[in-house]
């Protein structure tokens, strides 16, 4: 056992399986007290069972850790604040929480329904929040803690998880408002993308060239959850195996104004694609690649 979480008292959700059972393990191994969630789905959220986060609950006590089990719904707010008031209850403090739940149901844009769309996002997204929102005011009283929402490369499109990449896109603006606004409180708020072998990764429609274990992400969120990264805020990293990086902040590239007679679009179509122009996005080369090396062997 180590000690770079002794004392402190973390929840994980989605700790199961894949990277949050590897983020539950790590926790622990390293001195803190765990919260267990899991609601024990399939991966496209079917099938709830309890049955998955006592196993990692055991996994922990035989190793000489401490931790307990809730299987609740975290896509509920009522579930997010169990899993809260589950930390209190049993250790009397919450010092981090460490929101990895989501399932999957691909599906492309044009044909995606309504219930296809609302669980992936409610389970990845409003998940996210409902542990956040009922961490965030514990923590604001106790003056410290620390946030950590998993999001994902994809946040930057995909072919056919539209439903996935914007609950990807949405935690991170969830994370820097959660860093912006509680930062005088003394809690962090940082976003994790990982890429790992896990039961997720493997409905990826694009080959990981950078591919890694979950155990290489749970050493980066103990780090996030130890008192070594307590300046570190606002922030999305990728880990992905021996890869540790850092994503910019979102900012303008470049800009023009208009004259003083306005904008029309004629003005528009003129002026901005030479002085505005377009920021290229590099997966779309990627697909279009795909699909021209697709059609050539179909030929």
């Amino acid at each position: 056992m180590g000690n770079f979480l002794a004392g402190k008292v973390v929840a994980v959700t989605g700790a199961g399986r894949g990277i949050g059972r590897a983020v539950a393990l790590a926790c622990a191994q390293e001195g803190a007290k765990v919260v267990v969630n899991d609601y024990g789905v399939a991966i496209d959220g079917a099938g709830p069972s309890s049955e998955v986060a006592e196993a990692v609950v055991k996994e922990i006590e035989a190793a000489g850790g401490t931790a307990t089990a809730v299987a609740d719904d975290v896509s509920t707010m009522a579930g997010g604040q169990r899993i809260v008031d589950t930390a209190l209850a049993q250790y009397g403090r919450i010092d981090g929480v460490v929101c990895v739940a989501g399932i999957l149901r691909e599906r492309m844009l044009f044909n995606m329904s309504e219930e296809e769309w609302d669980p992936v996002v409610a389970t990845h997204l409003k998940g996210t929040f409902t542990v956040f929102r009922a961490a965030a005011a514990v923590m604001r009283r106790q003056g410290s803690g620390t946030l950590v929402g998993f999001t994902s490369g994809n946040h930057q499109g995909s072919v056919s998880q539209a439903n996935y990449s914007a609950a990807k896109g949405g935690i991170i603006s969830l994370v820097r408002s959660a860093a912006l606004g509680l930062h005088k409180y003394g809690v962090t708020a940082n976003a994790v993308a990982p890429v790992a072998r896990t039961r997720m990764s493997a409905n990826v429609p694009m080959e990981l060239t950078e591919i890694g274990e979950p155990e290489d992400v749970a050493a980066f969120v103990v780090y996030l959850l130890s008192e070594r990264a307590r300046e570190v805020t606002g922030q999305v990293y990728t880990v992905a195996g021996p890869k540790i990086a850092v994503w910019a902040q979102p900012g303008e590239l470049r800009s023009v104004h208009a004259d003083e007679g306005g904008w029309t679009p004629e003005r528009v179509a003129e002026v901005v694609p030479g002085a505005v122009g377009v920021d290229p996005m590099p997966l779309l080369a990627q697909v279009s690649a795909m699909a021209a090396a697709a059609r050539g062997a179909k030929r």
